[in-house]
């Protein structure tokens, strides 16, 4: 067991200084393979933090719950207990006439108009913020149903239809990223078989001398491999880092939109272990398109 995996371990840095005699056709090939895995990695960091700024939007999706006129402020009051106590209710505000009847005199500017109304129109209000599990279309409509059913409630309002419209723009960028990620990955592959179909036919002779006293197929395709791993492990890193350079660009223009918005958001890049799991598909994918490649053509190759 020592033996192989000192073997191994010479045929792994052997092919590394192999690569290192092309300095840059290596540096190319790795950077077309890591601005490859670099495009769904982009779309994988849009959509994930999409999904953390509509969960920062829940105010957008409150629900205004318009009680009868007839309805005593104790009513209310009690209604809102009711409401706050159901599990995919985040939180309730309770906005009586007379605060409703206050900030519409200083927010419109009709004070003497107001003035001469003989009793208040307006009613009593329910600000309903749902809960961060409960912010999707469906289960908004669920809730609004329920509340348009208790007693007292006279209207519910509720606009779900940009709730709707975001989730399936959501659906769709994610759909598009996992379609360009397997499009892509195809693209790595032959990028990978392709180079080393190229070293192959470069090493021709030397595969026939070290088939010629003995060595299998198998041996032979070793280094060839390694080669794989390490143009797989050189674009992800490439990949890592044009994400990385793409969210720092990002984040100062991000930053300020969001302060339009009076919303605290910050765009995050790729997490410690999402990056890993970037290196773990370019080496993968580096090491299919080697032995690919690899299988295929030493079995044209004979002494």
């Amino acid at each position: 067991m020592s033996a192989w995996i000192v073997r191994h371990l010479q045929t792994l840095v052997g092919s590394l200084g192999r690569l290192s005699e092309h300095a840059l056709a290596t540096l190319l090939t790795t950077l077309v393979i890591g601005i490859a895995l670099a495009l769904p990695a982009c779309l994988y960091v849009l959509v994930a933090n999409a999904q953390v700024a509509t969960g920062t939007w829940q105010r957008a999706v409150d629900l205004t719950v318009y009680l009868e006129r007839s309805a005593t402020a104790d009513a209310a009051r009690s209604l809102a207990e009711r409401v706050r106590a159901r599990r995919d209710v985040a939180a309730v505000e309770l906005i009586t006439k007379e605060e409703a009847l206050k900030e519409f005199r200083s927010d419109s500017g009709f004070g003497a108009s107001l003035d001469a109304l003989a009793d208040n129109p307006l009613p009593h209000t329910l600000v309903v913020r749902p809960g961060a599990d409960y912010a999707s279309a469906e289960h908004l409509e669920g809730l609004a149903a329920d509340l348009r059913a208790l007693e007292g409630v006279e209207v519910v309002q509720l606009d779900t239809l940009w709730v709707s419209r975001l989730e399936a723009i959501l659906e769709t960028v994610r759909r598009g990223a996992l379609i360009a990620a397997a499009l892509l990955a195809i693209g790595v592959l032959v990028i990978v078989g392709n180079t080393i179909r190229l070293d192959i036919q470069n090493r021709r002779q030397e595969i026939e001398v070290t088939k010629l006293v003995g060595g299998s197929d198998g041996f032979v395709r070793r280094p060839f491999l390694y080669s794989g791993v390490w143009y797989g492990l050189g674009g992800g890193l490439v990949a890592w880092l044009v994400t990385t350079g793409v969210v720092a660009a990002l984040a100062g223009p991000v930053s300020r939109l969001a302060g339009l918005y009076e919303s605290a958001f910050r765009i995050q890049g790729l997490r410690f272990d999402t990056g890993l799991a970037l290196l773990g598909a370019g080496i993968a994918l580096g090491w299919l398109g080697s032995f690919i490649a690899a299988t295929r053509h030493l079995r044209d190759i004979e002494p």
